[in-house]
């Protein structure tokens, strides 16, 4: 098949490899270079730099939407338009060029999780199972039909990185797999039903603040959800705290009954337990102000948080 290739971040890397490998990518798109880092260098997306390491012409429009971008697609004449965490909505004529449409790489079980973080967002909702999703675009945001589905198993450990790279490599296989089969008359569209749909919003720093009058085990999901970005967090000494593993205890002697959400309970070698709305929050790792990453028993070792401190609260 011929195809145009649209996609962005890392998350789209492993499928672009494959859509070389298996077929004749004419034409990659990907968002426009933007500065990052604390020295704001402007960086090449991970799909670019991919594509131009095989020698494949590389678009990065504004907005894909303008007429001159329309016609460029229309020019390049593709087979079937291959969309993976592009980061912009295809007009209805962009859709309509390509003879097999355009297909999605979905990192959700549609049509649960439509929206811009989905890996994020099954993990913080404590979900035990997230997939891929190869779909036919519609002009609804992540509303087409569905095609072939791979599920997988999200395990208690398991944080959004790794949920991502176990997905990245899952949606590749699957994209290939899909290919085939629409090229073999062999794929049947299926609709999503909307009212089992739910919407994953994009994320940001205030969203991973951490409440600590949800319980133990919600917290503990959203700090899996929100590792490697970004990153729960609450606040210790008017600092910030990060934490990047932590887990619920079932059972931990609590005496009293004044013990605030958020409360320092104990500090050990196995780490720094918290009182939460329900339940007792064990951290493992963390990251105070401007110090680096480490375990708690290491940050213990070397900084004090006393029992008693209650997270959260910002001292005057």
């Amino acid at each position: 098949m011929k195809i145009v290739f649209m996609g962005t971040p890392d998350f789209a890397v492993q499928t672009l490899e494959k859509c070389i490998e298996h077929h004749n990518v004419v034409g990659v798109f990907t968002q426009p270079d933007k500065p990052k880092g604390r020295g704001k260098k402007v960086s090449p997306t991970p799909v670019k730099i991919t594509a131009e390491e095989h020698d494949i012409n590389v678009y990065q429009p504004d907005k894909i939407r303008k007429s001159e971008w329309v016609k460029l697609v229309k020019a390049l004449n593709p087979d079937v338009i291959v969309v993976v965490a592009y980061g912009q909505i295809l007009s209805q004529e962009i859709l309509d060029v390509p003879k097999f449409g355009c297909i999605n790489v979905h990192a959700s079980l549609l049509p649960k999780y439509r929206g811009a973080a989905p890996i994020n967002w099954a993990i913080a909702n404590g979900e035990k199972f997230s997939g891929i999703t190869t779909m036919q675009m519609d002009s609804g945001l992540d509303t087409g039909d569905m095609l072939l589905k791979c599920k997988v198993e999200i395990k208690d450990d398991m944080n959004a990185g790794e949920l991502h790279d176990l997905l990245a490599a899952k949606g590749s296989e699957l994209l290939i797999e899909t290919l085939t089969a629409i090229e073999n008359g062999e794929i049947v569209p299926i609709s999503q039903i909307d009212e089992e749909s739910s919407y994953a919003s994009m994320l940001n720093k205030e969203l991973a603040l951490i409440d600590w009058n949800m319980s133990a085990v919600m917290i503990y999901n959203r700090i899996r959800g929100f590792n490697p970005w970004p990153v729960a967090h609450t606040k210790y000494k008017n600092e910030t705290l990060k934490i990047f593993r932590a887990k619920p205890i079932e059972e931990f002697p609590v005496e009293g009954s004044n013990h605030m959400a958020g409360k320092v309970l104990s500090n050990e070698k196995t780490g720094i337990y918290v009182m939460t709305g329900n339940g007792v929050l064990l951290i493992e790792e963390l990251q105070l102000g401007s110090l680096k990453k480490m375990s708690a028993h290491a940050f213990l070792l070397g900084h004090e948080i006393e029992i008693g401190t209650v997270l959260g609260e910002m001292e005057a």
